[in-house]
């Protein structure tokens, strides 16, 4: 079984946020919601500008599954990390566990209280049937149960943000980084993955 994950390639993201809009149309996330984003590190240092597409890493040891106190997290046999809307109460101890800010609270009434939970399924749904009209509306479209990777992986325009099988993922980006010669660093890999990736190969056609 494919260990699902993802890595975002900064020396080829242009910070043109089609992932997050992919995102935000494929599963009609709420206003206030962004269940992914795109971050500037070292902003208007110049050479060392780099950006970065943010959503949750589904890691292998997840913080917030650990914090939540009704246990409404749990783990795919594909190592996505998801949760059941049903069950969350809106503690916010997740958003205070998790690493890279995934989990989003819509705020309702005057004073912000906080709804429901909600972050990247890694387009794979939730608990409820795949494809199910309840599903898409807690949840979003289950793109994996269709057989098919991320909507903001699949939208990329440049191929930075990967999403997939996490040996195919990161035999690809090991190649970019043998072919170009630069740009090891393997952003929030090893917070949600516990290592690095090991030295691989992969068609040149995807490596470029």
């Amino acid at each position: 079984m494919a260990r699902m994950k993802f890595i975002c390639d900064t020396e080829r993201c242009i910070e043109c946020n089609s992932c997050a809009t992919a995102c935000k149309n494929e599963h009609e996330v709420p206003w206030g919601v962004n269940r992914r984003r795109v971050v500037t590190i070292n902003d208007g240092i110049i050479g060392q500008e780099k950006s970065v597409s943010v959503a949750c890493m589904h890691c292998s040891d997840a913080p917030c599954m650990a914090v939540c106190p009704v246990d409404c997290f749990y783990r795919t046999d594909e190592g996505v990390v998801l949760h059941n809307k049903d069950a969350c109460i809106g503690c916010g101890y997740c958003s205070y566990a998790c690493p890279f800010g995934a989990p989003q609270f819509p705020s309702n009434g005057t004073f912000g209280l906080r709804g429901k939970m909600d972050k990247c399924t890694f387009c794979a749904g939730g608990p409820e049937e795949n494809g199910s009209q309840e599903e898409f509306e807690k949840y979003g479209r289950n793109r994996l149960s269709e057989g098919k990777l991320p909507a903001c992986a699949e939208m990329c325009s440049t191929k930075a943000l990967l999403g997939g099988d996490g040996d195919v993922v990161a035999d690809i980006f090991r190649t970019r980084v043998i072919t170009r010669g630069k740009g090891s660093e393997v952003w929030g890999w090893g917070t949600a993955y516990g290592n690095k990736p090991q030295q691989d190969s992969v068609p040149q056609e995807l490596a470029k």
